[in-house]
């Protein structure tokens, strides 16, 4: 490893090898099934099926890459991605985090912090996931029955998450918040099966258009 590289260039080197890895690991999976079994499925169908759902998968990925990574930062992003789960954890952890160091995400800082705050989430998440499933396993199926009363908070734990993130920035920031909301707002209405990506990806474009027109015309500082 050259030494005389930067931090960046470091982030970008592992980020890729691991990145890698972690494809090359989820392809394994479903290979050493088939070789175990002796079962291999039709290139035809396997095709005709991925045909379908390719285009929208390819589309989310790129809509994600272009808009976590000016938030989360290079390292941050790229722990994402291997871990997983960013909209509705690694993302909104990075947020805060650099919320409450009051840094930016195009930061140096800001990027050392999301990749800490990512890192920490990822270990807390399998922690907290393994401690969860030995100690509620026996009680799930009753808390989460369809005559229980605690049912209907279960729907509602990534809206009441992000209603909580999305509180304090939306205080602070109301004038610029106001399009973005609308504009989620009046997709959803026009096409309710809008990906979460690609609604994230949209919203952000209002919403630096808004901030940018009402900057021009002297709304916002």
């Amino acid at each position: 490893m050259n030494k005389n590289k930067t931090y960046t260039d470091r982030v970008h080197t592992w980020g890729s090898i691991w990145s890698l890895t972690a494809l090359a690991v989820l392809f394994c999976v479903p290979l050493i099934f088939s070789i175990y079994y002796n079962v291999f499925p039709q290139m035809s169908v396997l095709l005709k099926a991925l045909a379908a759902v390719i285009p929208i998968y390819w589309a989310t990925a790129i809509i994600e890459v272009i808009t976590y990574t000016p938030i989360m930062g290079a390292g941050g992003t790229y722990l994402s991605f291997v871990t997983g789960n960013i909209t509705n954890l690694k993302l909104p952890c990075a947020m805060n985090a650099m919320d409450r160091a009051k840094v930016k995400g195009s930061s140096e800082e800001g990027e050392i912090i999301s990749t800490i705050a990512i890192g920490a989430s990822a270990i807390t998440t399998t922690i907290v996931i393994a401690v969860g499933v030995l100690a509620f396993s026996p009680v799930l199926p009753l808390i989460t029955a369809e005559d229980s009363v605690l049912k209907p908070a279960f729907e509602f734990v990534i809206p009441a998450l992000f209603g909580a993130l999305g509180a304090s920035y939306f205080a602070k920031y109301w004038k610029i918040s106001i399009l973005p909301i609308l504009g989620g707002v009046v997709a959803y209405i026009f096409a309710p099966t809008v990906p979460v990506g690609t609604m994230i990806f949209i919203t952000i474009v209002i919403s630096i258009l808004g901030a940018f027109g009402m900057y021009k015309l002297k709304w916002v500082k």
